[in-house]
């Protein structure tokens, strides 16, 4: 009877130590908003800089990339960072139908998008995975 509750304390305690992995290995994928006709996004990925003054890009690690502008976040200071960003997509309705499409008839569905940023915080100090 001793060592069943001795085991069944181990085995308590060794799914507490789980849990909290668990929870992070939940979150790793979770940056990205699964639905492409959603009208606030949030998309991690490096940022780059456009081809123009005041151009910016994220591209996330799924292939997605998201051509940024923010009155609200100075992005200049960021770029090669792995960035969080959340805004709002442009023609969030157009968008959606557009990926929709391009899900069901391209070679490369990756999702491309217009993003007006309202926040961005900081993941890594470079894109490197």
């Amino acid at each position: 009877m001793k060592g069943n509750k001795l085991t069944l304390t181990y085995l308590a305690l060794g799914g507490m130590l789980l849990l909290p992995a668990a929870g992070l290995a939940g979150r790793a994928n979770q940056n990205d908003t699964p639905d492409k006709s959603a009208n606030v996004r949030k998309i991690t990925g490096c940022l780059v800089k456009g081809d123009s003054d005041n151009e910016y890009q994220v591209n996330a690690a799924n292939g997605a990339t998201w051509e940024v502008k923010s009155d609200a976040v100075t992005f200049a200071p960021h770029v090669g960072h792995t960035v969080t960003v959340t805004g709002t997509v442009n023609n969030a309705a157009a968008h959606g139908a557009k990926e929709k499409v391009k899900d069901k008839t391209m070679d490369n569905p990756n999702e491309h998008g217009h993003l007006t940023v309202t926040n961005m915080k900081m993941v890594s100090e470079s894109c490197k995975q």
